[in-house]
């Protein structure tokens, strides 16, 4: 019986370490996940978009494992492969970007587990120094390194304001994002992530005699 056990953990788990490495895997998958989440790209929360990342690096570790060693299963692989196509449109390079980052996850899992632990650490790295960047440009040159874009998947709330003069307030709030002056009067428009920062400004403003229209858009 024992035997028998033996025989068939083999042939179903030729190496016990595989389901380490897969744990490792998805527990990345899922932390980076939850990094863009806060980041807030909120594509990323679908299932879809989820499941896809958590899988990418587990395939690609699967296959990469299968035909290592072997140039004949190598070429046959590449030929089957090729005849796959995708027709999901891309939201921006940064989803492109997770994909291939997922599938390097699963390259570099199947070379050797430092090179995935360099992969992650390389990652958080980038990421931090982002978000470094981003807080001294706000603090230092009082401008923002990112500008938000609709387009990139993220949650954000805007404010459309019309005065007949120039609002202090508004224009040193770090939620500006444009100021135009046309026909004697200035339009400003905010975007936030965070619905209530714009019902904060809109609060200390909407009682001003001189503030024409607002508009407040989720």
């Amino acid at each position: 019986m024992d035997a028998l056990i033996t025989h068939f953990t083999q042939q179903v788990i030729p190496d016990p370490g595989n389901i380490i490495i897969i744990l490792i895997l998805v527990t990345s998958s899922i932390f980076f996940r939850v990094i863009l989440e806060k980041l807030g790209q909120r594509w990323i929360t679908t299932f879809s978009h989820t499941a896809t990342i958590t899988l990418l690096p587990i395939i690609t570790y699967v296959i990469t494992k299968v035909i290592s060693g072997n140039i004949a299963l190598s070429l046959g692989m590449v030929g089957a492969l090729s005849i796959v196509r995708f027709r999901n449109p891309v939201r921006s390079p940064l989803e492109l970007s997770v994909y291939f980052g997922a599938i390097t996850m699963g390259i570099a899992a199947s070379v050797a587990l430092s090179w995935l632990f360099f992969f992650i650490e390389a990652i958080l790295l980038s990421i931090g120094a982002l978000i470094l960047a981003s807080y001294f440009s706000k603090k230092i040159f009082k401008k923002p390194f990112f500008y938000a874009s609709f387009s990139e998947g993220n949650s954000l709330s805007t404010l459309e304001i019309d005065s007949l003069r120039s609002i202090d307030l508004i224009e040193k709030s770090e939620f500006l994002k444009s100021k135009t002056y046309k026909n004697e009067k200035f339009s400003y428009l905010l975007i936030s992530k965070d619905l209530s920062d714009l019902k904060s400004v809109l609060s200390s403003i909407e009682k001003d005699p001189k503030v024409c229209s607002f508009q407040l858009s989720v």
